[in-house]
């Protein structure tokens, strides 16, 4: 008998051996990420059979269980995949919101200084201090400009780098979470118990993973863990990993894109596939903000130069040149034309170029284009041209590219040329506004002689020194395309036919409420009523250096609805803009907010079931403490008694 208390006494210390060592292994990784607290399960041993009944043989640990549940591991998973998202959002987002918004380095400043010096010009058009100073606000402008977009080139650049460190974490993370399966399943393979501490590791590498990207994990009948991202695509599956690749892509050389290896080349992935962690925030901001802003400001740019230079060329500099003749300057601004990038997977040599379409005149003055906040993608299916606008997915087709041309251009403010013969496969990638506010500048023979500034406008009317009656005419302007070569031209008021006649393509009835007397782009209103033989005369604004109205007509454009087909003026589109991409800033920070309270809650629940409670630990100890000392107690006794019956025996 005193063999069997030794017995027993021996499974209980055991008990309370594994016991202590498993309570000193949960305090001593209290902090360790991803730990799972650890219990151990006993069970009685077999009990001995006797003539008074079954004898208990002690006990026997038969596990040491991980206290872990996979429904909450999966909410904590999903929590912090959505957190993560939208903090990698918010980081690259915040930095366009404070740059546009800031008054020193926003464009809105610029716009208005630069307004301003148009204002002097028209209040003092022969004055070359006033010329100069408008060139200053311009080249002011001209260099905002440039640093809003350096400053956004730069988070493209950020992008890329994040996107390529982001997925070389994710190959990390992949091939350990490979290495620990072939653990795993050795582990289990030599005594079919669980190894916990592998797997709190392999958990722990699948949580940050989804830091990174979504990703889902399934146990397979090995206990080995596959691991998937996007609608299936496998990351890891038992010891093999598809790592994945960063590369330019084949439509965009400057875009860095996500893809895998597969049969010897790289298979771009879709971007949607990236769903949840800071992959997927990257490239969303990219995509849906960083994109916009980007074309936005060069909207703006391509749109000022555009509409601005329309106006400027139907002026006359204080030389008093015109349109065509000698060193006028038609264009006060100038900017790079829409960029086209053939794919690089394209079969054949053949190039496609853009050109921006020249702004539409409005009705009540000034100009507007047509341009959009959109790149656009050109493909050939060997029979017919499509060009599909990415932000909408509008498409237009035709068989020839000048056909396609002439389709999209009032609408979309660009036309399209080709060279070469196109493939059947072959597609291009159509940046119009994408860096235009990179290159834009002010025109260097402007900048270098004030004179050339376009202020006067190049006609001017008189009425006939002998008219007799009360007929009035307006100053009279100029359309794109005008010609001056048929003036002076006099007008003559016939009153038996009531008529004014005397001019190309006359002559028109006339109406005292006020008539328009258009030619060869010249136009000029004559009202009141004029005797019979009254005459006026249009003619070239000779030594016009006091005359403003084109620097006015340039002045009206910072109010004038130049912008998206003509709904919004400079100030307005910039401010949308800069709207747009606040309430996009704040709708990410309330929604990562409250992302970050579910995960939170998801965190708490996980820890209230794995998470060590060192003050429970303690109580453990002293538990354990106790039994084994009891168990020693009975080895202790059993010593005796078996001391007592070898003393008996001698």
């Amino acid at each position: 008998m005193s063999s069997g208390i030794i017995g027993v006494g021996i499974t209980g210390i055991r008990a309370a051996q594994v016991g202590l060592l498993t309570t000193e292994h949960n305090i001593t990784n209290a902090s360790t990420p991803g730990f799972s607290r650890q219990r151990i399960i006993q069970s009685t041993t077999p009990p001995v059979a006797t003539g008074a009944g079954f004898i208990g043989q002690g006990t026997i640990v038969t596990q040491i269980e991980r206290l872990y549940s996979q429904s909450l591991v999966n909410q904590v998973n999903t929590a912090q995949t959505n957190v993560s998202e939208l903090d990698a959002y918010y980081t690259e987002i915040k930095q366009i919101d404070n740059l546009l918004a800031d008054e020193n380095s926003g464009l809105s400043p610029a716009l208005q200084d630069f307004f301003r010096g148009v204002q002097s010009v028209a209040s003092n058009p022969s004055l070359l201090a006033a010329r100069q100073s408008m060139i200053s606000s311009a080249e002011a402008l001209v260099s905002r400009f440039r640093s809003v977009e350096n400053r956004l080139s730069e988070l493209y650049d950020g992008v890329n780098t994040e996107i390529r460190s982001t997925v070389e974490a994710v190959n990390s993370y992949a091939q350990q979470i490979a290495e620990l399966n072939q653990r795993i399943v050795l582990a289990q393979a030599g005594n079919n118990q669980q190894p916990n501490d592998l797997l709190d590791q392999r958990d722990y590498l699948v949580a940050e993973l989804n830091k990174l990207v979504e990703v889902r994990a399934r146990v397979d009948s090995d206990g080995s863990y596959s691991v998937f991202y996007g609608n299936g695509q496998q990351l890891v599956v038992g010891a093999t990993v598809s790592k994945l690749v960063v590369q330019a892509s084949y439509s965009d050389i400057t875009r860095m894109v996500v893809g895998v290896q597969a049969a010897g080349s790289v298979q771009e992935l879709p971007e949607n596939l990236m769903t949840g962690g800071a992959l997927a925030g990257l490239l969303n901001f990219r995509s849906e903000t960083l994109d916009k802003s980007s074309n936005d400001i060069g909207r703006l740019a391509a749109t000022l130069t555009l509409t601005f230079n329309a106006q400027h060329a139907l002026g006359q500099d204080l030389l008093g040149q015109a349109l065509g003749e000698g060193s006028f300057a038609a264009n006060f601004f100038t900017v790079s034309q829409p960029q086209v990038v053939a794919n690089t997977l394209n079969a054949s040599a053949a190039t496609v170029s853009a050109t921006f379409a020249s702004p539409t005149a409005a009705t009540g003055g000034g100009f507007y284009t047509n341009l959009s906040n959109s790149d656009y993608r050109l493909t050939y299916n060997g029979a017919n041209y499509t060009l599909t606008r990415l932000s909408d997915n509008q498409s237009w087709s035709n068989a020839t590219i000048a056909g396609l041309s002439a389709a999209v251009s009032p609408s979309e403010g660009f036309t399209l040329a080709s060279a070469g013969v196109m493939a059947a496969g072959d597609s291009f990638t159509l940046m119009p506004t994408r860096f235009a506010a990179r290159n834009i500048a002010v025109n260097s023979a402007v900048a270098a002689d004030p004179r050339l500034i376009a202020a006067a406008t190049p006609v001017r009317t008189t009425t006939g020194s002998t008219n007799s009656g009360s007929g009035m005419v307006t100053a009279g302007t100029v359309a794109t395309g005008y010609a001056l070569g048929a003036l002076p031209v006099t007008i003559t008021y016939n009153s038996g036919t009531n008529q004014l006649t005397g001019f190309p393509g006359g002559p028109v009835a006339y109406n005292p409420a006020g008539t328009t007397v258009t030619f060869n782009g010249i136009s000029l209103q004559i009202t009141g009523t004029p005797a019979n033989n009254d005459t006026f005369v249009v003619a070239r604004n000779a030594a016009g250096v006091a005359d403003n109205r084109n620097a006015l007509a340039l002045g009206k454009l910072q109010t004038q609805a130049t912008v998206a087909g003509g709904t919004a003026n400079y100030q307005d589109a910039y401010a949308r803009l800069v709207s747009d991409v606040g309430n996009k800033t704040r709708e990410i920070q309330v929604t990562g907010a409250a992302q970050s309270a579910l995960l939170k809650q998801s965190q708490d629940a996980r820890e209230s079931l794995s998470g060590v409670n060192l003050d429970e630990e303690a109580a453990n100890l002293l538990r354990y403490q106790q039994a084994y000392q009891a168990s020693a107690k009975m080895l202790d006794i059993g010593s005796k008694l078996f001391d007592v019956i070898l003393s008996i025996r001698s």
